[in-house]
């Protein structure tokens, strides 16, 4: 049979920008919103693209899910949405300012800096992007979602792959952020990194999630290792053999507007021991406690609490920082305590406008270390973020707004750099 598409305007009570998944999520149809009728077991049930959509999408405040454009298959088996992020930021640093307009990175604060250098100003169109949100069969129990996204960043603008992942009967496989991640607890912000202390890594993954009940949710994954270390002399890392597996149980109230996830990760991490000519390994785990709540009709909470031992390279503020695991004065390595947790509480100031503030800390405990191309005393000790903003929503494509951010950076030698950050946006979701 001749097959056909059509292209369908989704109104615009499907593509508003969320300003946080868990709280503008609608559990009903809206007037005017497009239904679908499924087949199943004889009868037939009324399927709201909207949520489809919005199931199938990363739970993150900085991707809207439901698109302004699908294309609809015939007999309605599949749904092909097309939308994206068009943003302008510019931005004024002082103090010690980061050379990176779209992620204000601690860690990147610079600890040397030429005489002059106190003050920078930055424009910038990265994160910038589109996506692509696929689903087949909807509402069937044979629902397949594809979903991929990509952004415009760095000073080149070069191609920056955020989302690739298939989902099928709670399995998602490809690049997604780790299990160990919980992205819809992150505070809003203009920034794109956010928090030093989030553990928001993106990574290779094969994840289960199953919904226990309306209340508890549990998921486990297998996820591709990823292993950032300061060797010494007579070591160095070596080809990694075992999948890091991050796990988690949660309970959610208010239909699913708070929740409280307790989440875990293991991790087997190798290296080679020269003077004994073998590899090592070391076991590096952790705990973490996050999410959000509504604490009343005016103001949401975020939060996060991370600690473990080798798992640095899961807090984005020392991905690939060589904290996962250094010399311990004997010719091997150890793994590395860290702890680090956010704090952001949004208030909604009125239908269009809402303000955030955030506090982020992150720490390590290397040890000292004589070994190695790098100098213990120039390691990175622990970091502070403090953000604060507002942000008006001017239409449900178009929002604007201003943000300040504070960041100090101390060395183990206790020396410190911080850097200050005002900026504003202009943005496009469609």
């Amino acid at each position: 049979m001749k097959t056909f598409t059509r292209f369908i305007a989704l109104i615009p009570a499907l593509c508003a920008i969320p300003v946080t998944y868990a709280q503008n999520h609608p559990t009903t149809p809206e007037e005017g919103e497009v239904t679908i009728l499924n087949s199943n077991d004889g009868g037939e049930t009324e399927i709201n693209v909207y949520d489809i959509f919005v199931e199938n999408a990363p739970k993150t405040f900085k991707k809207s899910g439901a698109p302004r454009f699908a294309i609809e298959g015939k007999d309605k088996k599949f749904y092909l949405g097309i939308g994206g992020t068009a943003k302008a930021t510019v931005s004024y640093d002082w103090g010690n300012p980061i050379d990176n307009a779209f992620d204000f990175t601690t860690s990147a604060i610079p600890m040397q800096q030429c005489k002059g250098d106190g003050g920078l100003v930055q424009f910038s169109a990265a994160t910038s992007g589109l996506y692509l949100n696929f689903v087949a069969l909807p509402g069937d129990k044979n629902q397949l979602g594809v979903y991929i996204d990509f952004n415009r960043t760095g000073n080149d603008y070069g191609f920056d792959l955020q989302y690739a992942y298939i989902k099928y009967r709670g399995i998602t496989a490809g690049y997604n952020y780790s299990l160990f991640s919980d992205m819809a607890a992150a505070p809003p912000s203009i920034d794109n990194e956010g928090p030093c202390g989030f553990t928001a890594i993106p990574n290779g993954v094969i994840d289960y999630n199953y919904n226990i009940n309306s209340h508890w949710s549990v998921a486990v994954g297998a996820e591709m290792p990823m292993v950032s270390a300061t060797t010494g002399e007579k070591t160095y890392v070596v080809n990694q053999r075992v999948p890091d597996i991050p796990a988690y149980i949660q309970y959610s109230w208010g239909g699913g507007k708070s929740w409280l996830r307790f989440s875990g990760i293991m991790r087997n991490m190798l290296y080679r021991d020269e003077v004994s000519d073998k590899n090592r390994d070391i076991v590096g785990w952790g705990v973490k406690m996050s999410g959000s709540a509504s604490l009343c009709p005016f103001v949401t909470a975020y939060y996060q609490a991370a600690y473990g031992k080798g798992i640095t390279s899961y807090f984005q503020d020392l991905y690939e920082g060589g904290l996962d695991m250094v010399p311990d004065g004997s010719g091997k390595l150890e793994a590395v305590k860290a702890w680090g947790g956010y704090l952001g509480l949004q208030y909604n100031i009125s239908p269009k406008v809402y303000a955030t503030t955030t506090y982020s800390h992150l720490r390590n405990y290397a040890h000292r270390y004589a070994e190695g191309s790098t100098d213990w005393s120039g390691q990175y000790k622990y970091a502070q973020y403090a953000l604060a903003n507002v942000i008006w929503q001017i239409t449900p494509q178009i929002s604007t707004g201003l943000e300040y951010i504070y960041g100090r950076r101390v060395d183990m030698d206790g020396i410190s750099r911080h850097d200050n950050r005002i900026q504003t946006m202009l943005q496009v979701t469609f």
